[in-house]
């Protein structure tokens, strides 16, 4: 009897940057045959983070290219390997930020990989086998079956998608900060992609909500839209001064420089503000604004991959979904200049499938 062929890689169409202009273009890369412990999708769709903008234009010093960027993807298994038992073929996947870590670290153990100090990014990172990986801006997923994630039957899948960034951004402090108590008043700085998620999660859990924004006109998106009970815009002392000590928790997701002693001001007494935005310049605090009523600072990043699946499951179970503008990826570039000016409501989605060539 022959030996049997070896499994061979797989041809990826793709589009990537290839130096810090950011410009995005047809491209094509190999990802590796489905081993034992992987699972190979087909990629449906995938979110356009701000994080892409900054990865893309090497605003972080660590950019290698060519770079596919995107870490919010879904898509329907094709394959999995024989060591696979919890997928299989036909099954509705996604993939957000992490595709490996070391498993053994204190982190790891505790389901924390996203603070593995070996965990490997979805894109524009260095794999244990030495490969760069490759995000979601591409037509075909290999992924460790430890990092793929089961998503919801009842949500359309192009709204789900980038909650698998946005949406466990928010939700890993709320819930880690116990920032989930019904009849407490949240705070959300900034209504962009990661805001609004907030306010929904804050509305899920029972809270009072109130957005904080640089921007008056957002109150009726605000109000209306996502059904926030409060609006104030930052900028006017009078309302900011209204609002002193009647907040309990704040959720800032404001990537620019901005003045944290402000916000601390609403809080009451050990109330909690945590960071999740990540400007680029240091940020400074009073220390009279956290001695004065015990006020706390703290920040978070992404969820690990059980406390990930927890979110998608509630986001089923509350019809908690994205709102999004979903584009096809020749658009990509024009979206990302876009991003750059916050123009968009509130999370760009590529639609794969149907702007993508698939061999597979």
């Amino acid at each position: 009897m022959a030996p049997a062929a070896a499994a061979t890689e797989v041809e990826v169409d793709a589009w990537a940057a290839r130096d810090t202009s950011g410009h995005l273009s047809p491209f094509t890369f190999s990802r590796r045959a489905t081993g034992p412990g992987d699972v190979k999708f087909k990629i449906l769709f995938c979110g356009v983070c701000h994080s892409d903008l900054h990865q893309i234009h090497n605003d972080w010093g660590n950019s290698t290219y060519p770079m596919v960027p995107g870490h919010e993807m879904v898509g329907e298994v094709t394959e999995v390997g024989s060591e696979v038992k919890a997928f299989k073929v036909g099954e509705i996947v996604g993939v957000g930020c992490l595709v490996n870590s070391c498993q053994t670290c204190d982190p790891c153990t505790q389901h924390l990989e996203q603070y593995c100090g070996k965990k490997v990014w979805t894109y524009n990172d260095k794999d244990y086998d030495g490969t760069i990986t490759q995000g979601g801006y591409s037509t075909i997923m290999v992924c460790r079956q430890e990092f793929v994630l089961k998503m919801p039957t009842n949500l359309p899948l192009d709204a789900a998608a980038p909650l698998l960034c946005a949406g466990i951004t928010v939700y890993s402090p709320m819930k880690h900060f116990q920032m989930d108590v019904a009849g407490k008043h949240f705070g959300v700085v900034g209504l962009g992609g990661l805001g609004h998620m907030a306010v929904k999660f804050g509305k899920a859990f029972g809270m009072t909500v109130t957005v904080f924004s640089t921007s008056p006109s957002k109150e009726k998106e605000a109000r209306e839209l996502l059904g926030a009970d409060r609006f104030i815009a930052s900028k006017d002392p009078e309302q900011m001064k209204a609002a002193a000590g009647s907040i309990d928790y704040i959720i800032d997701t404001v990537s620019a420089a901005h003045p944290l002693d402000l916000y601390l001001s609403t809080l009451k007494l050990d109330g909690k503000l945590v960071m999740v935005g990540i400007p680029e310049k240091p940020l400074s605090i009073h220390a009279f604004s956290l001695t004065s009523a015990r006020r706390y600072v703290g920040g978070s990043g992404i969820g690990g991959i059980k406390e990930t699946q927890e979110m998608l499951d509630f986001c089923g179970e509350h019809n908690i979904t994205c709102l999004i503008e979903k584009i096809p990826i020749s658009y990509v570039n024009t979206a990302m200049e876009r991003l750059g000016k916050s123009d968009v409501k509130y999370r760009f989605v590529i639609d794969i499938a149907n702007s993508l060539k698939s061999e597979d």
